[in-house]
């Protein structure tokens, strides 16, 4: 992809990043990006996958979810410092983007919950399964892989699973549908500022059918750049498993 492009969309995300708070016009947008409106939509959408406007808000919730597990400002709080001046709008965006409430989330530190394993639209027989593959040289923590019916982690996964180190994953009982496995490794929490930097990897759409046994989907792992789109998607807890807290018996 050309680097001009590249630097031009870095520039405007710069300036997303430092006016989360504010109202920010496409007009302003495109003026840090030094391009027309018109054309400065259709690169930024070329380099990232989605719209300027969905980046924002992805990027307002991802800076809602540091708030949420690193300070003790309350939801409304952190609301205004992202952009929204209804808390309830921002609790709903919040909900459909990471998966859980932000109060929830709080609770939770950052981590999915424990039982939650994704929306249930129709069971099936079908099997997705292939390999995680990371770059040569590369090491990475825990990998999450999801099924999502866009090509972004975003909202609750259809399917998922946690792999202690790069291989095989199998999603069970995929429903039929128009999916995209989606993988990442990172840190335990957003909050954890000296973690190494996530991975990212897709491969889709992948289409399944009734009386479809199974399908194949390997997934690269790559480093994560500035241009992909932010996970909102609440993930597992990426803790060692030695390190996670014991279950109460009975």
């Amino acid at each position: 992809m050309d680097t001009m492009l590249v630097r031009a969309v870095e520039r405007s995300i710069g300036t997303m990043r430092l006016s989360l708070a504010d109202k920010i016009t496409m007009d302003d947008l495109a003026q840090s990006a030094m391009f027309s409106k018109f054309h400065f939509s259709r690169v930024f959408r070329q380099v990232t996958g989605i719209s300027p406007g969905r980046y924002l808000s992805a990027m307002r919730i991802e800076e809602a979810k540091r708030l949420l597990t690193s300070t003790s400002l309350s939801i409304v709080d952190i609301s205004h410092q992202v952009g929204y001046n209804s808390v309830g709008t921002f609790s709903s965006r919040f909900h459909n983007g990471v998966g859980v409430s932000p109060s929830t989330y709080r609770r939770r530190e950052g981590a999915a919950p424990d039982e939650h394993g994704g929306t249930e639209p129709r069971r099936a027989a079908t099997v997705v399964r292939g390999q995680v593959v990371v770059p040569s040289g590369e090491s990475v923590e825990r990998i999450f892989v999801g099924l999502f019916g866009t090509p972004m982690l975003h909202g609750s996964p259809v399917r998922r699973t946690v792999l202690e180190r790069p291989g095989q994953y199998s999603l069970q009982d995929v429903p039929p549908g128009t999916w995209y496995v989606a993988a990442c490794s990172g840190p335990p929490r957003p909050a954890d500022a000296d973690a190494p930097a996530r991975h990212i990897g897709l491969h889709g759409p992948v289409g399944i059918q009734d009386g479809l046994a199974a399908r194949i989907a390997d997934v690269r792992l790559r480093p994560m750049r500035t241009v992909d789109p932010p996970v909102l998607t609440a993930l597992p807890s990426f803790r060692p498993v030695a390190d996670a807290p014991a279950r109460r018996a009975g």
